[in-house]
Order: C-alpha cells, then structure tokens, then sequence
C-alpha cells in the first residue's frame, strides 16, 4: 500500500484530472493506514495554491486519517473562505468517526441550505445526528393486494426531474426532455415483449399528499409522482431535494409490493436517493452508465478551459468530484450495468470509466429505441393529406396548427423548406447556437426557414428564459417570423412526429419539400430526437461526438459536426440542405429508415433490457436462496 506521501505524488502528478479523481480513493487508504501521522502532508497539499485537485483529494483523505485530523484539518475549513475546501470538508467528514466540534457548524451549513447544505445535512445523517422522517404508516396509501398467480416481474425506472405521464403532454417543456418519452415508450414496450408484468415509471409530483393509484399492485404500465417541496428546481439545482425524493421514493415502493429491479439513469439526485432506498429495501439495481461527467471532464481539459489550478471554482459550480463518485457508488451497487453504442466504446470504457469493456456478465451495450408507431402513421397521412386525401382527426389537427404557424411567413420565404429542431430549451441542446449560426450566414438563412419545437414559451424555467433571451438577441422575437424563425413551444409526440414527416414532403404553399433535422447540442449520449427524424426521412445534422456517430451515416444520411462552432454548424446545415435535395435523396431516406427500423425500435430495446432484468433477477434469486 503506498504511504500518504507516495498517494499524495500520483494525485499531483496524474497525467490528466480523470486520473487524479481516479487516484483519490488510494491517497485515502494510504491515509488511513498512516493515521495522524499524515495530517502535516495533508496540510501542505490542501494550504498549496495551483492545484486544487490535489487540495480536494487531500482534504478527503484527511477524514480517513481518524478523528484527530479530521478535527485538526476539516473543522477550520467548514469556516473557510474558499467555497469548495469549505463544501469538501462538509463532504468529506461523513467519512469521519463524529467529530463534535464540527456540528454546529455543520448545522448552520445546513441550515443554509444549497448544495454544501445538502452535503452537510448527509454528513449529519451519518453521524446519527439527522433523523429520517419518514413515515412507514402506509395506511394513506391505499393499495389493492397484489393478484397472486402471477408469473412476471416488476420493474421501476424514475427521472425526478420532468413532469412523466402516458401521453407525453408536457414533453420539451422544462427538463421534460427525451428520456421523459423514453420511459413512457419503454415502459410500455416492456410490457408488450411478455417477461415484465408491470412497470413503475416515477417522477417529480407537486408539494402535498402523496397520490398512489389504488390498483398500483396490479399488472401494467403505472404513473406515480413523488412529491416534492417547494418551487420546481431544475436538475443542477436540485440537489437539497435528497431528503424528500428519498422519503417520497421509499414510501412508493414499499406501498408497491414487490419490485424486482429498479433501472437508474443518471449520476442525479433521483438516483442517488433511489438507490439509498433501494439498498435499504433489497431492490436490486441496473445503471445506464453514461460518462457524465467525465467526457466533459475531459474534452474541457484538453480544450484548455479547464486545469488544476481553476478546478475548484468549477467543481463548486458543478459538483464535477461529487457526480464522479456518484457514479462509482452507483456502479458498484448496480448488478448489471448498461451503456451505449459509442463510436470509441471499449476505449472510452477504460479511459474514462475504468470498466473492462470485455465483461460480458456485468455490462452490456444497448442502443436507445423509439415507438415507430406514430412516425409510421406520419409517414403514411402526411402526403395522403397532400394528395387530398382523408386522414385521422390527430393528423389533421397537427398539420393545421404547423399551417398556423407557417402563415405568419412572409410570401417570399414560403417556398422554402424546413430546417427544424425538436427538444428542451436548455444550453446543452444548442438550440441558440443553432439560431447564431444561420441567421449570421445571409446566404444559408436564405435557403430555409427555421422552426423551434420545444420549451415552454409562457411559464419559462430558468434554462429556457436563457435561451431565449439568446434566441431574442440574434432575432428579436417580433421579428422571428418575418425573418423566417419559428419559435413553436413544445408539443406532443404524436404532434412532432407529423411536422417531421411535414418538413420531409412540404407543405402546399407555406413550406418547400425537402427540409432537414437539426440538432446541435454540445453532447447526445445517444439522440431519440435524431432518431425519430431519419425514421421520418430527414436529413440530420448531429454531434460528431458521442452515439449519432454510430447510425448517421456521415454524407449519405446526415451531416456530423462539430456543434459548439457556428462556422461548422452553419456548413453542416448547408450541407445537409444539399444532400435532402440532391439525386438519390429518397433512396438515402430509406435507408436511414431501414436502420432504425431494424435496429433502434423501441421493441428491440425493451427486449434486450428484459433479457437483462431476468438474469439480474434470477441472479438475485440464486443468491437468497
């Protein structure tokens, strides 16, 4: 084992963060063995300036060094006056037998609430000085008894952080992002594949009684909201929710009978409660391993932008040390870990999430899939409804409210097509940056029109107050249509599969066939959204980083590119209005089609996830018996 001394070496001089973080866990064994005997070398690294990886790692190792030097090095900083040594400390001390003269000033960390509070409410919960109000009186809740007979499973997947029912009615509103649809779609795709006999699908709920269906014990596809305090926190901020979402997650599942397996998605606040709670309760765990934080991590120290030396302001910004460790608490608890196709997934694997790609009993490669159903219908009613031709009451409602919206175009920029986005309004979606890049290029805004789906546009978060207000400084918001920008708000899945297939054939005398999919967020682990678009025969515009890589055929059914630049972004869309209108372009449609048909269904995803829930299952049941 190496001494503290030897630890505190590889900390300081790890070739990249991600090995330093990854180094940590050592200095604090090392810490450990050596005792007391460590606190002057802790001091030093956590006292020098330059380096505020090693002073994080120091600080943890010093609640490792025993109750002598936690009192020593961490209760002067919880007084600190450098934000994330006094958070660290507030962190780090949960490791630490209780140290008494570090209580009140945890109390009034916690009292102040914030991220640090949370961390110091959790370092006071540790020591038993913070009480789990949760009631296990169900009588509240009133469920039926669980049929018996029956022979399949239950599954529970949670995102607490969006508004999640059957009909996707808040979609693209807030945080109601992609894997809001996701889940209502899979959810229900597992239930048709026959293995899984009900599926839970949690969400964020309001402040007030908790609402559990009375039938929650039967089989099927259920809608439960957990309630949470206070005004709606978006993810980053939501944090101080821990308590509640923890409280709230164990009173539904253990009013809901058995549950087999519980899927998390993400290093967030849902899943850390969550898996608290399921810890507690015996549920076994499967994680969706995603590289967050650890791609933007690493893409922004090799950009520069971020160092040692200006570590510390970002990780108190965005818990970069705490969502990292997050997810290697996550990981360790999991049964079964899940990833996504990645264009670099083994070496990604072992650089960034030190994980043996090759461990084929633990982890598994699965794509994202979508229901085809609605965009099937699109496909078929859309140019029925060209030809005049009779179509459902859905179709024709949705082709009359994107008529709606194209009439406020000017006669001039009618005949041309459509470039459009579909998603939340938040700055990792690039939906402003899509707006900079081709209102600064007169010649490419002259070639399409832009529509904007996505957002709430009346009752604004935070997030899409900011975009918008960016939106509003490229093309005021009065002048949008004139110009040609749409700003559309978010609208239901059944809506947004008709006015893709719309942008693909045009619409008579408002908008010219031929039209494009855009999505220019900074990362898409995956990308439901460029999905649905080839399905509809769209030409996208993708990130060249992360899963589109792995289905967009670059030049043939998409244009890949570096989203974070206007000047790439602005060529890609020009290329991809190219391509959507160039010889060929209904067989390149049909081909990006046929792949997603064939592989990214969302019955092809809900298969292979089901053969992994009745392995961990049984798994699960060999071990118990």
């Amino acid at each position: 084992m190496h001494t503290t001394l030897d630890a505190l070496e590889v900390v300081r001089c790890a070739p990249t963060l991600l090995a330093g973080l990854a180094a940590m866990e050592a200095l604090e064994q090392a810490a450990r063995v050596d005792g007391p005997e460590a606190a002057d070398l802790l001091a030093s690294a956590i006292e020098a300036s330059g380096d505020d990886l090693t002073a994080i790692a120091a600080v943890h190792a010093a609640s490792a060094a025993g109750s002598a030097t936690a009192n020593q090095l961490l209760v002067p900083l919880l007084a600190s006056g450098v934000p994330y040594l006094r958070e660290h400390a507030a962190w780090a001390l949960a490791s630490a037998p209780p140290v008494t003269q570090a209580v009140p000033a945890l109390r009034g960390l916690a009292a102040a609430g914030g991220f640090t509070g949370t961390l110091a409410e959790a370092t006071l919960e540790s020591w038993g000085l913070l009480t789990d109000d949760t009631c296990d009186d169900h009588a509240n809740l009133p469920v039926e008894p669980r049929p018996s007979g029956e022979s399949g499973f239950t599954v529970a997947q949670l995102y607490l952080h969006a508004d999640i029912d059957g009909t996707l009615s808040a979609a693209g509103q807030g945080d109601t992002g992609g894997i809001a649809t996701l889940l209502v779609q899979l959810g229900d795709a597992l239930l048709d594949e026959g293995t899984v006999e009900r599926v839970l699908t949690l969400s964020r709920g309001r402040p007030g009684r908790m609402d559990v269906p009375r039938d929650l014990a039967n089989a099927g596809h259920h809608y439960v909201s957990v309630p949470l305090p206070g005004p709606v926190r978006q993810a980053p901020d939501a944090w101080p929710l821990h308590l509640a979402a923890r409280q709230g997650l164990r009173r539904i599942l253990k009013a809901a009978g058995r549950v087999d397996v519980l899927h998390l998605r993400m290093a967030d606040v849902g899943a850390w409660a969550a898996a608290e709670v399921a810890r507690d309760l015996g549920i076994t765990t499967v994680l969706t391993l995603a590289p967050d934080p650890h791609a933007l991590i690493a893409a922004r120290e090799a950009a520069g932008t971020l160092s040692r030396d200006n570590f510390g302001s970002a990780d108190h910004l965005e818990h970069l040390v705490f969502r990292f460790r997050l997810l290697r608490d996550l990981a360790a608890q999991a049964s079964h870990l899940v990833v996504f196709p990645r264009p670099n997934l083994a070496q990604d694997l072992r650089n960034l999430l030190q994980l043996d790609p090759d461990d084929e009993h633990r982890l598994s490669a699965v794509p994202e899939g979508i229901n085809l159903a609605p965009l099937d219908r699109a496909a078929e009613e859309v140019p029925a409804a060209l030809r005049g031709d009779r179509v459902t009451a859905d179709t024709a409602s949705a082709l009359a409210e994107l008529d709606a919206l194209l009439d406020g175009l000017p006669p001039g920029r009618r005949a041309l097509p459509l470039a459009i986005t579909v998603g939340r309004l938040h700055r990792v979606k690039g939906m402003a940056t899509f707006v900079e890049a081709w209102a600064s290029d007169p010649a490419l805004a002259d070639r399409c029109n832009l529509l904007i789906v996505g957002g709430d546009l009346h009752h604004a978060s935070d997030d899409e107050n900011q975009q918008l207000a960016l939106i509003d400084a490229t093309v005021p918001r009065a002048d949008g249509p004139g110009r040609g920008l749409l700003l559309a708000g978010h609208r239901p899945n059944g809506v947004v599969a008709v006015w893709l297939a719309a942008a693909r054939h045009g619409r008579p005398g408002l908008a010219a066939p031929a039209g494009v999919y855009v999505s220019a967020s900074l990362k898409e682990e995956f990308g439901i959204a460029i999905l649905e678009a080839m399905a509809s025969g769209l030409v996208v515009v993708a990130p060249r980083d992360g899963g589109p890589a792995t289905y967009v055929e670059h030049g043939v059914t998409g244009v890949l590119t570096d989203t974070s630049s206007l000047d790439t972004l602005g060529a890609a869309l020009a290329s991809a209005l190219d391509l959507a209108s160039a010889p060929g372009a209904t067989d390149h449609a049909n081909r990006a089609r046929a792949l997603v048909t064939e592989r990214f269904s969302i019955q092809t995803m809900a298969s292979a996830l089901a053969a992994i829930y009745t392995k961990v299952t049984h798994d699960t049941a060999r071990h118990q018996s």
